[in-house]
């Protein structure tokens, strides 16, 4: 895994990393754990492994909501975009020479 190192800090400490992202990208992810750790720790108390921890399990379970999230958007979206192809289809099929007319439906 290729790199540069980087100096991070976070909660007072300073952390030495490995990374390929940008200055800008480090930087706002930076101020995500920092956020994240007063959210925890509260503000101006020291930072300590433990405080780390909670930290990185309340962003993991803020990733975890907004990926069920995702998950459930994708499906709705799917299913609508399922009914617009069927509707679609049954439009065109009507089109066709010989096709029996559709049937008169709510359309919402």
């Amino acid at each position: 895994m290729g790199g540069r190192q980087v100096q991070l800090r976070i909660g007072g400490q300073t952390y030495r990393v490995v990374t390929s992202a940008s200055d800008d990208e480090l930087h706002r992810l930076t101020l995500m754990v920092e956020d994240k750790l007063t959210q925890v720790a509260g503000p101006g108390r020291m930072v300590n492994p433990q405080a780390l921890l909670l930290a990185a399990l309340a962003l993991a379970h803020d990733l975890e909501e907004e990926r069920a999230r995702h998950n459930d958007q994708l499906a709705r979206t799917r299913v609508a975009f399922g009914r617009m192809l069927e509707r679609v289809d049954a439009a065109l099929g009507a089109l066709e020479p010989g096709a029996e007319p559709p049937a008169d439906e709510d359309h919402r």
